[in-house]
């Protein structure tokens, strides 16, 4: 592993004690990829239950006993319901469905439903997904059942409906919901509800109407349980938070015991090794506050729900011990390897791990979710379950008597996802599965050891990072930077193809669920650019066989590889040909630039001369097609997606130039200036280039042109730069500038972009900085959403996205000015 020298690392650790992020919408915890990605949605760690970045609870409680005196510093202990009507993720079920309007009082439960057909739910489209098809427009589903009357604490309806859906209980609407939620959400019913509950036969009643796109219906009720009155346990009081690249750090007082907890995923780029190892590190530091010494525990729990997708899949666990590590392991029983695809997914093979150093002294033990805290808080370190349904992994960590100077301890939290992605029909295994590392033993192993190296490597890393971003756009564009690092990099599965090239393939995650999206590969692509272009390169390799190999018999490049973790070929309905296209080109004369040669572009040159054929023909003046910001409806005659080919096409001219072959470049670049002319003619609108062409009163950000400057290619002058940064200066709202005339909601990387095609400090901080104001104010809490409303601020859409690696453009601009 590369060190960095002494000197460097106490003096970066200095500049880190001044600078970082102490505000976020939602704060890392554990980030490795799309299926381990932990995150807290509150300022304060003990103010809520941790979460899977999809929202679902993955619980982390932390607690520290102080002379026997409990607080709780870390995470709440999740809600539990009680089964009072099974939904299908239970157990399938029998019901009555009509998929043709029926009479008045349908959903009575006196109501004669004889005629209606008898099947087994749920419903959807999809064969795979439901055990009954439903491709109409309208379902009305009855659902009879009996029930014996018992104490209700508080009724909750668990409902995945796709599209509207109406819910009845005995003749009585209870429920009313639009659009689609994609998966079985729990939903508060009002207080009286209950009291519908009849003894005896009871009728729940669904109607839910298909709009467009998929469909699917189930329905369920669930009783939430009383929460364990644990009023002897405190709640700790913390004093900082500080987010870094690599690390959140939280401090708390409790009572006489100070206590710093470090979350370490050590995403570090330039060591492959240690970025594929699925660890992180949860480091406890703990010291006296006053001048006696104290008696001192730490305690995690961790929720086995990180190991599955659904609450209802039963969880096996194992305790066990190797050389050097004291471990917990946990996984389904089903073991369902790459069965599911999709978006609002937990991964559900494989297996979880909390493991500690032997030499920590650690209780390790399972106990069911309600037992877990109360056993701690009692002494009780008892394994008391195998297997179930709420399993929790438990560690204890003595300190002993702690005074003055802080004792520091660590454990490992890792999952092992035995084949983190299908390619092509076969099922890849992780990068970090090597001739000499062949088990998850093994990493957690050398991650143990390596726990110093590793740690200062991070920490030094994290403070070099945010320097040098300061240095390029301030401090608010560096605190964006650090929360965008660890984001960025754990929404993808770092495998080898079976042909030994890289592939680091992305999640499109709270959107559609794609692998390996190409226009969600091109607004990432600075950050890799800095760190480690083989890891551009690895988003590039699949797209670039998927043509090559004839699978994708088109002239332009495909948009994705399939829906996440199956990269079998492209899922997504429509195809964006100038986009991708483009994206390919810009990204491969990058990569170029990068590498300091043009041999990853000499590699593919035959399908680049192809794409380069198709954006000279039709991306000048493009047809009527989707771009990037797709979920903007079509446009026909884009004047951002032609700069985006008019760069593509002067990208080739360059490669080719740089390739020897001087005219294939002199006739490209020809073609890039002439399109460029015709461009500034076409979307002159006096002052400012418009959104679509000959529509003077419109406009937008053309980001992509910013590829123009930081390539060198010097297509486009310095007044149309001029000219848009100067007319985006008066379209700012508070939260930055709106993504086009349409709307008022933006994209903040592309702001990001933007703001960088400005020539000076003073305009790209003027445009830069409402991102960050977004991010420290924003009222929604979720990993950093990149689609978000300018006049309040609120997601739009998209969260934990690895698009927000395009914040380090400036950063990337200003490394590669260095360089010429």
């Amino acid at each position: 592993m590369k060190r960095f020298p002494l000197t460097v690392c106490l003096a970066l650790a200095g500049f880190l004690a001044k600078g970082q992020v102490t505000k976020a919408p939602a704060y890392p915890l554990i980030t490795h990829n799309p299926y381990f990605s932990i995150w807290s949605f509150t300022d304060d760690l003990n103010e809520s239950t941790t979460h899977h970045w999809t929202g679902k609870d993955q619980s982390l409680i932390g607690l520290i006993k102080v002379d026997g005196e409990v607080y709780r510093f870390m995470g709440k202990e999740p809600a539990s319901y009680k089964t009072v009507l099974a939904a299908a993720d239970e157990k399938p079920y029998t019901c009555k469905f009509t998929e043709a309007a029926p009479g008045a009082n349908w959903a009575d439960v006196k109501f004669d439903d004889s005629n209606w057909k008898t099947t087994t739910a749920p419903f959807s489209d999809d064969k795979n997904l439901g055990k009954t098809v439903w491709t109409s427009r309208d379902l009305w589903v009855r659902r009879t059942f009996t029930y014996s009357k018992a104490d209700i604490n508080k009724l909750y309806l668990k409902l995945h409906h796709d599209d509207e859906a109406e819910v009845f209980l005995n003749g009585e609407k209870i429920n009313a919901t639009s659009g689609a939620n994609g998966d079985l959400i729990i939903m508060p019913l009002k207080d009286d509800v209950a009291s519908k509950l009849k003894e005896g036969e009871n009728v729940l009643a669904l109607h839910c109407t298909n709009t467009g796109g998929g469909a699917y219906l189930d329905a369920g009720l669930v009783d939430e349980l009383k929460p364990t009155d644990h009023a002897e346990i405190k709640v700790a009081k913390q004093t900082s938070v500080v987010i870094t690249a690599t690390q959140t750090i939280y401090k708390f007082k409790c009572g006489d015991a100070d206590l710093q907890v470090t979350f370490t995923s050590p995403l570090l780029m330039n060591n492959l090794a240690v970025l594929s190892r699925p660890v992180s590190y949860v480091t406890y530091s703990v010291k006296s506050n006053n001048s006696k010494q104290h008696n001192v525990q730490v305690y995690l729990s961790a929720s086995t729900d990180i190991a599955r997708n659904t609450p209802m899949q039963k969880i096996t666990t194992e305790k066990y011990a190797s050389n050097t590590l004291s471990i917990l392991k946990a996984g389904t029983v089903e073991q369902p390897i790459l069965q599911k695809r999709g978006d609002d997914l937990r991964i559900d093979w494989g297996y979880m791990y909390v493991a500690a150093p032997k030499t920590a002294n650690a209780l390790q033990y399972v106990t069911t979710g309600a037992e877990a805290v109360g056993a701690f808080f009692k002494g009780e370190t008892k394994s008391t379950a195998k297997e179930g349904t709420n399993l929790v992994l438990n560690t204890v960590v003595p300190f002993g008597k702690v005074g003055k100077v802080a004792v520091e301890k660590f454990i490992e939290l890792g999952y092992d996802d035995i084949n983190p992605v299908q390619y092509f029909h076969t099922n890849l295994k992780p990068w970090w599965q090597t001739a000499q590392i062949k088990t998850i033993e093994q990493v957690l192993t050398k991650a143990a050891s390596d726990y110093p190296v590793v740690m200062k490597n991070s920490e030094a890393f994290s403070a070099l990072m945010y320097r040098d971003a300061e240095k390029a756009g301030g401090e608010k564009y560096a605190k964006l930077c650090a929360l965008a690092y660890r984001q960025a990099i754990s929404a993808h599965a770092l495998v080898k193809s079976p042909q030994g090239e890289i592939l680091f393939l992305s999640k499109e995650n709270f959107s559609n669920g794609s692998i390996n999206t190409v226009d969600v590969t091109y607004p990432s692509a600075p950050l890799f650019l800095i760190y480690n272009q083989s890891l551009l390169k690895g988003m590039l390799n699949g797209i670039f066989y998927f043509s090559e190999s004839g699978k994708f018999a088109h002239n332009f490049a495909a948009h994705d590889l399939g829906t996440y973790p199956i990269a079998n070929g492209q899922t997504y309905g429509e195809g964006m040909p100038v986009e991708e296209s483009g994206n390919m080109m810009i990204l491969t004369a990058a990569i170029v630039k990068a590498d300091g040669n043009a041999l990853y572009a000499k590699k593919h040159w035959k399908v680049l001369t192809t794409w380069a054929e198709y954006l000279s023909k039709e991306g000048g003046d493009p047809a009527n097609q989707l771009c990037t910001d797709d979920f903007a409806g079509h446009l026909a005659r884009n004047a951002n997606l032609s700069a985006k080919a008019i760069v593509g096409v002067g990208a080739y001219a360059h490669m080719a130039e740089l390739l020897g072959d001087k005219a294939t470049a002199t006739k490209y670049k020809a073609r890039a200036k002439e399109m460029a002319a015709a461009w500034m003619q076409m979307a002159d609108a006096g002052d400012h280039y418009s959104l679509v062409f000959d529509k003077k009163d419109t406009w937008s950000q053309k980001y992509n042109i910013v590829w123009d400057r930081i390539l060198g290619l010097n297509i486009f002058p310095q007044s149309v730069y001029d000219r848009e940064v100067k007319f985006y200066l008066t379209k700012q709202n508070e939260f930055g500038i709106p993504l086009d005339s349409r709307r008022t909601y933006t994209k903040s990387d592309w702001i990001i972009w933007t703001a960088t095609l400005a020539k000076n400090e003073a305009d790209f901080k003027a445009l830069a900085n409402p991102v960050y104001k977004y991010a420290e104010e924003t009222p929604t809490r979720v990993p950093l959403s990149d689609w978000h409303e300018t006049t309040d601020g609120k997601q739009v859409g998209f969260q934990a996205r690895s698009v927000v690696g395009g914040y380090f453009i400036k950063l990337l601009q200003q490394k590669w000015a260095v360089k010429k």
